[in-house]
């Protein structure tokens, strides 16, 4: 088995099929998209694949060290994550073909009109081993 990251974006992907921001679905079709979503995962459950699955919050900002005192915080003027990552799930499969097959299925979500959005989806495999030192 191996885990891999389906990544939603909001931006920095192709567009969607259905390109219609979700701050302009009607409510029904706002719960017919998360409903399809969490009937997916919970199908994934019961076979064994799901490990995780979280929507992020707009809200973020950068931090970094900056030796002693309190950290720097600033909200750009990098494009962020809370401008681009909607939210992921975590998957666990036998193969990169399923991953593939996975993420093509939860493209097909329903959005705007009831019409599966089609969005491109991030498929990352998670790193299994620390990469060799070289030089």
């Amino acid at each position: 088995m191996a885990k891999y990251l389906l990544l939603k974006h909001y931006r920095g992907a192709p567009a969607s099929v259905n390109d219609v921001p979700m701050d302009q679905w009607a409510p029904e079709e706002v719960t017919a998209h998360i409903r399809y979503m969490e009937d997916f995962a919970a199908r994934l459950e019961a076979t064994g694949e799901f490990v995780d699955k979280q929507a992020l919050s707009p809200q973020g900002a950068f931090v970094r060290s900056d030796g002693e005192g309190r950290p720097p915080v600033t909200d750009g003027p990098f494009a962020e994550t809370k401008d681009l990552i909607a939210g992921w799930m975590v998957i666990d499969v036998e193969s990169y073909e399923r991953a593939l097959e996975l993420a093509a299925e939860l493209s097909a979500a329903p959005g705007a009109g009831g019409r599966p959005v089609q969005e491109w989806l991030e498929v990352r495999p998670f790193l299994t081993m620390a990469p060799a030192a070289t030089g």
